[in-house]
């Protein structure tokens, strides 16, 4: 059995600035504030939180969405990949970001709150709204 879950938050700026960075491998690093190595290639590889994360990119539609096989360094050899799927919807001249992760392995427990102090706090001072 596997967990999933869907987080979502308001970023002040728009859904291609944000695709952009998450992406790119000196705006992942600045906007998460942690160490990480991105492609915006599909079936490139990638790796964030000084290497706590690692994956490759399954589908990339700009501005639009982000699908990649993810996994935490706590998953066991044993589990498969997880998913995430980012989307970014424009809302004024903000954007509603939403992960959503399936497949999370049991014994992760649910990662929300990871999402939001690792990912959306950080973002948000990023983008300019802290």
């Amino acid at each position: 059995m596997s967990l999933s879950f869907t987080v979502s938050a308001i970023m002040p700026a728009s859904p291609g600035a944000i695709y952009d960075a998450w992406l790119d491998t000196d705006g992942h690093t600045k906007m998460t504030g942690s160490p990480a190595h991105v492609s915006a290639s599909v079936g490139e590889t990638f790796d964030a939180w000084d290497g706590y994360i690692s994956g490759r990119n399954i589908s990339l539609t700009p501005g639009k969405r982000i699908v990649q096989a993810w996994r935490g360094s706590g998953y066991k050899q044993s589990d498969p990949d997880s998913q995430i799927e980012v989307t970014f919807e424009p809302v004024g001249d903000r954007t509603k970001v939403s992960v959503t992760h399936t497949n999370v392995p049991d014994d992760q427990g649910s990662r929300e709150a990871g999402w939001v102090t690792h990912y959306f706090e950080p973002m948000q001072k990023y983008f300019g709204d802290a």
